[in-house]
């Protein structure tokens, strides 16, 4: 089956299959977030980026072979509403940016900084710290070696534009800052852009747009 990225509260899973990498998608909870499990195809082990709500569904998405760690984006509530329960079931190592953990209420046993590595099996994610939406919100690339790159935004890009900075403009700047100088300067147009919410896109469908999200601020 073709992966298209669209999924929603309620239904099934999407599955984006890899060489070295499977990366399901599901939506949960009433903010539509979307929380992704990646299992590393050569040793089974599992993380999972944001449990964000329906701790049930995220527990039947990973099933009997449990995770080893689950990376929270960023502290808004909507991405850990699930959190304490999937890391009660599993005992999963927990991941968070540096200066967003605080604003987590479940203990994050690794704090992430910009450049930090995340391994999940054979698999290596690259932390790419972005300010503006959140102080430490941190999106996740994979290089992968087969392919183009895949990265996961949290809140800070989506198709369209950033992430919500409330009307702050300075936040605003800092962000489409972050977010062109570490992942769009960096990554080629191929790469898959996987979101905190809603459909995914590519960095080359969004890049086209950057000077006009700069010039309506949001």
């Amino acid at each position: 089956m073709t992966y298209s990225g669209a999924v929603k509260v309620g239904g099934p899973a999407d599955v984006h299959e890899l060489s070295d990498l499977m990366i399901s998608k599901v939506a949960v909870g009433g903010m539509n977030n979307n929380a992704y499990l990646l299992r590393c195809r050569a040793t089974d082990e599992q993380l999972l980026i944001d449990a964000a709500a329906e701790p049930e569904t995220l527990l039947s998405l990973i099933g009997d072979g449990g995770i080893a760690s689950v990376v929270t984006t960023h502290q808004h509530g909507d991405h850990w509403g699930a959190l304490q329960a999937v890391v009660a079931a599993t005992g999963a190592r927990t991941y968070a940016g540096a200066h967003d953990a605080e604003g987590i209420p479940v203990p994050t046993d690794v704090l992430v900084a910009d450049g930090d590595t995340i391994t999940v099996g054979r698999v290596t994610l690259t932390a790419r710290h972005l300010v503006g939406h959140t102080p430490g919100s941190i999106a996740l690339v994979y290089d992968d070696p087969h392919g183009h790159p895949h990265v996961f935004t949290g809140d800070c890009l989506f198709p369209g534009g950033v992430g919500n900075t409330h009307g702050d403009a300075e936040a605003f700047g800092q962000l489409l800052d972050d977010v062109e100088h570490k992942l769009f300067a960096v990554l080629p147009d191929e790469t898959w852009v996987y979101p905190g919410h809603g459909d995914d896109t590519t960095l080359g469908a969004e890049r086209p747009h950057l000077a006009e999200w700069r010039e309506r601020g949001w």
